[in-house]
């Protein structure tokens, strides 16, 4: 008896994604935007990643382009699709910070989109241009505490094809983490289904200044 609990208990609060799934199988895309100060604070400086690098400039850098379902999302899938080469990463440092995290996310996130490497990239870099990053972000000259709402309010009053059920903010460690919006196959904004529609509710969330 106690064992048949453990099983049912593991398949109502187990992970909701999996792993080596078909490629091109899943719902929407979720877009994700990552404040690249608040990262390098976090983590980057640490790791010695040349996002960080002294007048690197970056902002809202891509963090990724996830594909999910209405309920989980799948990782590392199987694909025929080559994996892409080092010239490919390298030219998505621009908008994602580092060829690291091209290679990483492709490996994670980009297989499962059923694309070839240059399709994902593609279709990556046009959803990214297609979201205005608010300018007022870039304007600080140092670290301030706000409302994770107040991100969201920004992104909401710059990109008017976007509501609020279309995008969530996230915290780490006290800082504004991301802001991860929700786009159907063909990149058109779509509502956040239940697993990714986690809004931060601090008001007192770090944001740190591009340096």
């Amino acid at each position: 008896m106690r064992g048949l609990i453990a099983v049912i208990l593991l398949a109502f609060t187990g992970p909701a994604w999996a792993e080596g799934e078909r490629a091109g199988d899943f719902d929407y895309y979720v877009m994700s935007l990552s404040w690249s100060p608040n990262w390098c604070a976090l983590e980057g400086e640490r790791k010695g990643s040349p996002q960080c690098d002294a007048g690197a400039d970056y902002g809202w850098v891509l963090h990724g382009l996830w594909p999910q379902n209405e309920r989980g999302w799948p990782s590392f899938c199987r694909t025929a699709e080559r994996d892409p080469n080092r010239a490919q990463t390298v030219e998505m440092a621009d908008i994602m910070g580092t060829s690291g995290l091209a290679w990483y996310q492709w490996k994670k996130h980009g297989r499962c989109a059923g694309l070839t490497a240059t399709d994902y990239y593609a279709t990556a870099r046009k959803a990214y241009g297609r979201v205005k990053r608010p300018d007022v972000f870039r304007k600080l000259d140092r670290a301030i505490k706000l409302p994770a709402s107040v991100v969201e309010e920004a992104f909401l009053k710059d990109n008017q094809q976007l509501t609020a059920d279309m995008l969530t903010v996230t915290c780490k460690a006290r800082h504004i983490q991301e802001v991860r919006i929700c786009l159907t196959k063909d990149l058109e904004p779509r509502e956040c289904g239940r697993d990714v529609s986690r809004d931060c509710t601090m008001k007192d969330a770090l944001f740190e200044p591009i340096e």
